[in-house]
């Protein structure tokens, strides 16, 4: 095995390997599996944080032999690894990669992947601890635990575990979640459960707790009395590529908002947890979740909009409108950006806007939380050349660039009384060096571990729903009327600005 990275960085935050176990994964032969999963899984092992006693059993519908699929899987390697990839470590990887084909709702499948599984256990020792991820499309997750259930290979006995992960989306709507939620429900009990959001694999987003509840500074002022607004954006450059067919039935709304960014909220407001235990984290956030104010059909039409985006010239490149694309409706109101006004109905941030947005072929590819602070009185200023005071602005940048960066106003040297804003910044790459990431590696060796914090809830997933049910009626019952309404390379259409400009506030200028 390698040796753990040398520089300190992300993936030497845990100081043991994970304990023996073998994953198994549905959907080996997609995207997700080729470019973020057995990269993640790899660097781990680059990273000493994979046991010895470790094996992969893969099952996907395209008719493969072992032999075959290794070979796939090392070709994609070449294209994939974040950071090259170890002839000899590989070589110890690939001997541990075993799959079969089939039909997902067939239960013979089942009982191949049972011998295959247990073939596997027996030949690397992996002492009889199983986790399944779910790389599949959302319709499969609850037949496949049905079949996982039915061929015992979710029962846990004599301290053997069984895990399961679950990718999003989680559900269409609050009843498909309920009804998922209770499907499951019937096979795995909840700690068995891992709702997966990469979101939270980011090296920044798990440092927020630490950034807000370890330094002395920040969780003073962290509230409604120091805070004017909050902003949490998370935009893209891409279009959405050859995704048209799934993006048609999700929109925006449905694939960001419930679970990425509804997670980002629940961090920067949720109350000081008891401990770092999942269930007490979990608990903070989705107490949060229960506090967002639910949507008046009246503040849906005020405090929320939708947009989708026009043909237009991004990074010097003309694109598409995304009508355009491809397996997407010539006349489609499908939205690809939105932008809402969040309420918390707590004390800690009572009348304090959370604004959120999202979307695609805008301007720059950036997600960050942005807090902004109330002005400090002008009083002492009044009979100064300085006509009006900037406001001291926090910025947790998540991607690209994972840093944080701090706005405060200074003297500009001189005779005269002026202010200057400077900003001081703290990138992670300066400070504690680069490591090979997909925002995968820690998802995985936590579920292998069995700490689910970073892995949402049921009642959470439950809960996210609840507040975008009204959006979503209103939305179906409203067809948007002018659509397209932003150019690519834009960052949105009007009314998103217009949302902020009415209570005299506006976005951050992302190009700053």
């Amino acid at each position: 095995m390698a040796q753990p990275i040398n520089n300190t960085g992300y993936l030497q935050s845990p100081n043991h390997p994970a304990p023996p176990c073998v994953m198994v994964i549905f959907g080996a032969t997609g995207d997700l599996t080729k470019r973020k999963l057995f990269p993640a899984l790899y660097n781990l092992a680059k990273a000493n944080l994979l046991s010895r006693e470790f094996a992969i059993v893969c099952t996907g519908r395209n008719e493969l032999t072992i032999e075959a699929f290794r070979e796939q899987i090392s070709a994609d390697m070449k294209t994939f690894a974040s950071d090259g990839v170890e002839a000899d470590l590989w070589e110890w990887f690939l001997k541990r990669i075993y799959y079969t084909h089939g039909d997902l709702n067939d239960a013979a499948l089942y009982q191949r992947l049972q011998a295959l599984i247990q073939m596997a256990d027996a030949e690397h020792q992996c002492h009889g601890n199983y986790f399944f991820y779910l790389a599949i499309a959302p319709q499969f997750f609850g037949p496949a635990i049905q079949q996982l259930g039915a061929a015992g290979l979710t029962k846990e006995e004599d301290g053997k575990w069984r895990r399961v992960i679950i990718e999003k989306p989680f559900g269409r709507d609050l009843d498909s979640a309920r009804a998922l939620n209770a499907e499951i429900k019937q096979v795995l009990d909840e700690p068995q459960v891992y709702r997966i959001d990469h979101y939270l694999g980011k090296e920044t987003v798990q440092n927020i707790m630490v950034f807000r509840f370890g330094n002395g500074i920040f969780e003073p002022i962290w509230n409604r009395r120091y805070i004017d607004h909050v902003q949490i954006t998370a935009l893209e450059t891409v279009g959405v590529e050859k995704r048209g067919g799934y993006y048609e039935s999700s929109g925006a709304l449905r694939d960001m908002i419930p679970n990425h960014l509804f997670q980002l909220v629940s961090l920067t407001a949720m109350e000081p947890p008891i401990s770092f235990d999942a269930n007490a984290v979990r608990d903070e956030q989705a107490k949060i979740l229960h506090a967002l104010s639910p949507f008046t059909p009246e503040e849906v039409l005020t405090d929320t909009v939708r947009g989708q985006y026009d043909a237009g010239e991004l990074n010097d490149e003309r694109v598409p409108a995304y009508r355009n694309e491809e397996n997407v409706a010539p006349n489609s109101t499908t939205e690809t950006f939105v932008a809402m006004k969040l309420m918390i109905d707590n004390w800690r941030w009572a009348d304090v806007p959370f604004y959120v947005r999202t979307g695609k072929r805008v301007g720059k590819r950036v997600t960050e939380i942005s807090i902004q602070f109330k002005k400090a009185p002008f009083v002492l200023f009044r009979d100064t050349s300085i006509g009006s005071l900037r406001t001291n602005r926090l910025v947790i940048h998540i991607q690209p660039d994972e840093g944080i960066s701090l706005r405060f106003g200074a003297k500009v040297p001189g005779p005269i009384m002026r202010m200057g804003a400077v900003e001081m910044d703290f990138n992670y790459v300066d400070y504690f060096g680069s490591t090979p990431s997909t925002g995968y590696e820690r998802l995985l060796y936590d579920c292998m571990e069995g700490d689910a914090t970073l892995f949402q809830r049921a009642d959470m997933v439950e809960a996210g729903w609840s507040v975008i049910e009204p959006i979503l009626d209103i939305w179906s019952a409203l067809p948007p009327r002018s659509f397209p309404n932003y150019g690519a390379g834009s960052y949105g259409p009007k009314e998103a600005d217009e949302l902020l400009a009415r209570e005299g506030r506006e976005w951050r200028k992302l190009d700053e």
